[in-house]
């Protein structure tokens, strides 16, 4: 099979402007962030950003006027920092709008586009708000008299995944939680995955079993150690805190978050121009 192998530029045009792309990994665990900040490089503009919990990623995306939309379950940091500050000044300012799910109703929603049906029923709404703030509809249940709340299919245009190894021609190995991940690159039309690793293909006929995705649903690969950072990577390192406080300390105005991108993002490419 031919090798995917590219450059973190390269695999990044398949994002257009107004793309629906899904983020892997979850809060500040396995995030694909060598690639979000190579989006902010390139200024891209009207994404649609998906995700079932996100912090860094989103929030950053936000901040940088490269997110035009958010359709996730939660974003914020949780006990170590709190709230995302530039994704909720986005949407509180009309910036960013925010397609409001329950993590479930996310998955749910890639669930049907993996299945390529147009919906999927969810029995998780009954008693929630979520339903009518969001327009997600009821059908009935041809089995009973029931109705039943569905949500509509969500297809990423591209999904972008960071993994800890992957081969030449896309099948890669997750280690640790997979969270969402495989079920995204089954979802969406184009999958670009970011590897700590570039191992052997024979390494994955010989253990068959290990392998979370194939590589015939992978457009790109790109090798990009520490491409999570300063999101953990289950094995290999630990999220960078000191990196996080510093970002948190830069969110308070619009001066701030900029002088903060220009100096971590802008001026440094983190994966160098070469396919390794």
């Amino acid at each position: 099979m031919q090798s995917k192998l590219t450059t973190l530029s390269r695999a990044m045009s398949l994002v257009t402007d107004g793309a629906t792309v899904a983020l892997g990994g979850n809060t500040l665990h396995r995030a694909p962030v060598a690639a979000v900040h190579e989006l902010v490089r390139r200024g891209r503009r009207g994404l649609n950003v998906v995700k079932t919990a996100g912090a860094y990623d989103v929030d950053l995306l936000c901040g940088a006027g490269v997110a035009s939309a958010v359709t996730a379950g939660f974003i914020g940091y949780e006990n170590l920092f709190g709230m995302a500050s530039l994704y909720r000044r986005a949407v509180e300012q009309g910036t960013v709008h925010a397609y409001e799910h329950a993590c479930y109703s996310v998955i749910a929603g890639l669930r049907a586009a993996s299945q390529g049906v147009p919906f999927m029923p969810i029995n998780a709404f009954s008693q929630s708000d979520l339903p009518q703030a969001q327009g997600f509809r009821k059908v009935s249940d041809p089995y009973s008299e029931d109705e039943v709340y569905v949500v509509p299919a969500i297809r990423p245009d591209v999904a972008i995944v960071h993994v800890q190894e992957a081969d030449a021609t896309g099948n890669a190995r997750i280690y640790g939680s997979v969270f969402e991940d495989a079920l995204m690159v089954t979802a969406a039309k184009q999958v670009v995955l970011t590897a700590e690793r570039i191992v052997d293909g024979r390494s994955f006929e010989a253990q068959p079993e290990l392998t979370t995705i194939a590589g015939f649903m992978v457009s790109s690969v790109v090798h990009a150690p520490r491409g999570a950072h300063p999101c953990s990577c289950h094995g290999l390192y630990d999220a960078d805190l000191d990196f996080l406080a510093d970002f948190q300390a830069h969110t308070q105005t619009p001066e701030l978050v900029a002088d903060w991108i220009r100096r971590h993002v802008l001026a440094s490419a983190s994966i160098p121009e070469s396919v390794a």
